[in-house]
Formats: structure tokens, C-alpha cells, sequence
């Protein structure tokens, strides 16, 4: 039998929270033939190696740099054996035996994309950032000057799809995105322009344009402990705004330059405002 999944972890400097990420794989995941591969991106905190004799069936590897979150998984999926892969962030963790459910469901699409799940926090909150639109003008002038669009209008964070849904959807986390390997492969892998934001919304919408249909799987939950890792500073703001300039640079330039020239004034001028924000 070939082997069904390969699921991929990059693990910065969060020991605790990966160890309880691979104990709820470990217990979660059955019937399914799969493997665990965990790149460390060059973590300053070394702890992470004390769990390679705790997870013996897990697949360490360890990057000399710290090139970025694209990088590191497409480095790690080169070495998948899985038909599909799952991109799974160290600080999630798996809470029901759907593997296998997911795998069956995705199976029967002849045109799958990507596949993402409910995501709630350590309060028990839903996540909306579980499933999105692509960020077209508006959605991003919206994401950019908070709300001027009308309400009853399909906004950014998919509203309009219930939260338990199965429903298809433009734009799923990279914090657990299920892909086939081939299709990964296929499409070029994450873009390693892409620093840490912005990655996971390219290779949805590089799919959608590929013809094919990505899913938000609402039966599904995972817990995502949100933001521990990220502190909202100068550089969080370099990337997250960097990101999106990436994006609009590759997509809006060449085929729609008004706004294009929009979406770039904006993006400076948010940036700034969040910085001054800062001080």
C-alpha cells in the first residue's frame, strides 16, 4: 500500500506547543497510512530535540537558516512520501479521528484543491480567518480601512458560510491546509517570495486559478493557539504588509493597474498608521 499522508510541521521556538501537537497526531490519527516530518527552522531554542527520542516514528530535520515558513515547507515536502500532504503549524492541535473522513472526502473530488478545517482558539472562540475570499479590491480596502463596504456583502472572512459547514471557499489557513502532493508539486509549492504572511492565501488562489476547488470543512476542529507566537512589532508589520505588496505586485501590475496603483497607496498608508499605532 502506498503511503496516504505526510504531514508537515516547521517548528520556530515553540517546544511545549509542538510536543502537544504531535501527542494529538499520535492519538488522533488512525487507519490512515502516514507519515510525520517536522523541519526546525533554525529555532534558538534547542529544546525541540529532546522530543526526537519521545517521537521516535517522527522525521526531524533541521535547517541551518531560518529562510522563511514557505521555504521550509516546501524543503520538507520534497521529501514526502504521502499522496497527500498536510501543512500543519506547530501551535494547532488536532481534536477528533476525521484523517481519515478528510481523506475519503477529498478522494471523491475529482477537482480538489486544498482542504481546511474549524479553527477555535484556547477560549473556545472561532477562528475566521478558517475560511476567506481572496482579497480583491474591496476585500482588502475592507481588511485596509475597516468597514466601509455594506454589511450584507460576502466580506473577507466568509460569514456567509456557516461554521460547521462543508462548503467550498476560496481561501483556507496555511495553519492546517490538506493538498494533494502532486497538485502541490504541480503548481510550483508556496511561494518562497513570502517571508511568513500572505503565503497560504497565494497558493489558494494560484489553485483557483489553476481550475481548482478549494473546501472549508466545518465537521472538522482544530484548536489553534493564536498570536502566541507573534508579537506585533516592526518587523510583523514589515512582513505582513510585505506580503501583501508581494501578492499585489504578482497579480494586480500586469492585469489590473488602476487598482493596482489603489491597493499600493493604501498598503503604505495602512502600514504607516499601524506603525505610528506602535510608538
Amino acid at each position: 500500500m502506498n503511503m496516504k499522508l505526510s504531514v508537515i510541521i516547521v517548528n520556530y521556538n515553540v517546544t511545549q506547543l509542538l510536543r502537544n501537537c504531535l501527542l494529538s497526531i499520535q492519538k488522533y490519527i488512525k487507519e490512515v497510512d502516514f507519515e510525520v516530518i517536522v523541519m526546525d527552522n533554525a529555532s534558538t531554542d534547542t529544546s525541540w530535540r529532546d522530543l526526537i527520542a519521545e517521537f521516535p516514528m517522527v522525521h526531524f530535520i533541521s535547517s541551518e537558516i531560518n529562510g522563511g515558513f514557505s521555504k521550509a515547507n516546501n524543503q520538507a515536502i520534497s521529501l514526502a512520501k504521502g499522496e497527500y500532504v498536510l501543512l500543519l503549524n506547530p501551535d494547532t492541535e488536532l481534536e477528533g479521528f476525521y484523517m481519515r473522513e478528510l481523506l475519503d472526502f477529498a478522494d471523491s473530488k475529482s477537482d480538489f484543491g486544498c482542504l481546511g478545517v474549524r479553527m477555535h482558539d484556547a477560549q473556545g472562540d472561532f477562528l475566521p480567518e478558517s475560511k476567506r475570499s481572496v482579497p480583491d479590491m474591496f476585500n482588502s480596502f475592507e481588511k485596509l480601512f475597516v468597514n466601509f463596504k455594506k454589511n450584507n456583502s460576502k466580506s473577507y472572512y466568509r460569514s456567509d458560510i456557516e461554521e460547521y459547514a462543508v462548503a467550498e471557499v476560496e481561501v483556507i489557513t496555511g495553519a492546517f491546509l490538506l493538498i494533494k502532493n502532486e497538485v502541490y508539486q504541480q503548481i510550483g509549492g508556496l511561494d518562497e517570495a513570502y517571508f511568513m504572511y500572505g503565503e497560504d492565501i497565494d497558493l489558494c488562489y494560484t489553485l483557483l486559478r489553476n481550475h481548482y476547488i478549494n473546501y472549508y470543512y466545518g465537521k472538522a476542529s482544530i484548536l489553534h493557539h493564536k498570536g502566541e507566537s507573534t508579537i506585533k512589532d516592526d518587523v510583523y508589520l514589515k512582513r505582513f504588509y510585505g506580503a501583501m505588496q508581494i501578492f499585489i505586485d504578482k497579480y494586480y501590475k500586469e492585469e489590473k493597474p488602476v487598482q493596482y496603483s489603489f491597493l499600493k497607496a493604501g498598503l503604505k498608508l495602512r502600514h504607516q498608521v499601524e506603525k505610528i499605532k506602535l510608538k
